[in-house]
């Protein structure tokens, strides 16, 4: 068991510096392609952060362990909005003052809850992956869409900004990219097989490991990004990072992982979970979106009861550990 958790430290270590590398190159690689800076925070650097994700529920789907794809994705929408966005918050306050992701918000909110919908009956079939896949495609092409014709927004204008303060010649960006994906293909491996035999050294199930441990590490990149993106002012950013992070998750990566290998559903991580996921994301949606003209704003207050929450539930999934 020792080893397995050896190999998921150095995985989860190999896998936040590869994601890191393979952000900065795909989105200095977009940037020398001529894709405007909006489309490139909404899509490149919301598929870069998530990807560390959606390799590592295909890889557990390919083996046979789902229910740690499961883990990993929803456990990741909960780790984002309670653990990372609220560190932000707690930070420095983040004011919401763009349309895109005022936009966004709601839409995140409908997706988590027909994402729940979809497995009160106890299983994911391949059917029901399927529909997530193509909400997940009908999502891309809006978000296209958007970034080409949106006008001026403060999430463009602050990406703009980040990319002209760390330019990278073309060679270089395609370099990092292509590092950054094949290490992030290799970290993700050494995660889900050390993953699996610690679950089962400990006794608990591959989906309590991909709650907690996996997710957290698989968030990582999202964590770095966001709190370096709040001491820098660019609260649209952090706010992007972790809307982007979560509309992929809870479409792409849960619905590989059901498309590669459909499974049972137990009704507690319906009830558990999924009510913890929902919630946050209704509450983000509930103090973040603007309203009567004024942007939105999660202040410290309330990004100290995001992270209480998010101690709350891992001493709550821990508690089940224990007990075993």
């Amino acid at each position: 068991m020792w080893t397995a958790g050896l190999v998921v430290v150095a995985g989860l270590a190999l896998l936040a510096w590869s994601a890191d590398r393979f952000v900065l190159g795909a989105s200095a690689t977009a940037q020398h392609l001529g894709l405007p800076p909006l489309l490139i925070g909404m899509v490149v650097v919301g598929f870069g952060t998530s990807l560390p994700e959606m390799i590592v529920s295909t890889l557990a789907a390919l083996d046979g362990n789902p229910d740690l794809g499961l883990g990993n994705g929803w456990g990741s929408n909960i780790a984002n909005i309670a653990l990372i966005l609220g560190a932000a918050a707690l930070l420095r306050p983040v004011l919401v003052r763009s349309k895109v992701l005022n936009a966004e918000l709601p839409l995140l909110t409908i997706v988590t809850l027909m994402a729940i919908g979809l497995v009160l009956d106890g299983d994911l079939a391949r059917w029901e992956s399927v529909v997530l896949l193509l909400l997940f495609a009908s999502l891309m092409a809006w978000t296209i869409r958007s970034g080409r014709q949106s006008g001026k927004d403060p999430f463009g204008s602050e990406i703009e900004v980040g990319l002209s303060s760390r330019p990278m010649p073309r060679r270089r960006a395609v370099a990092w990219t292509m590092v950054g994906l094949v290490l992030l293909a290799v970290s993700s491996r050494m995660l889900v097989w050390g993953s699996v035999r610690l679950a089962r050294g400990l006794g608990v199930s591959e989906l309590v490991i991909g709650l907690s441990i996996v997710a957290l590490g698989t968030s990582l990149p999202e964590l770095a990004s966001t709190l370096a993106a709040v001491r820098r002012g660019e609260n649209d950013i952090a706010l992007g990072n972790i809307l982007g992070s979560n509309l992929f998750n809870t479409l792409a990566v849960v619905g590989l992982a059901g498309m590669i290998y459909p499974f049972r559903i137990a009704s507690e991580v319906v009830w558990r979970d999924g009510v913890v996921m929902l919630g946050l994301t209704v509450s983000l949606f509930v103090i973040g979106r603007g309203f009567r003209g004024r942007p939105g704003t999660i202040n410290r207050w309330e990004g100290a009861f995001l992270l209480v929450v998010y101690v709350s539930y891992i001493a709550w999934l821990g508690s089940g550990i224990v007990g075993k």
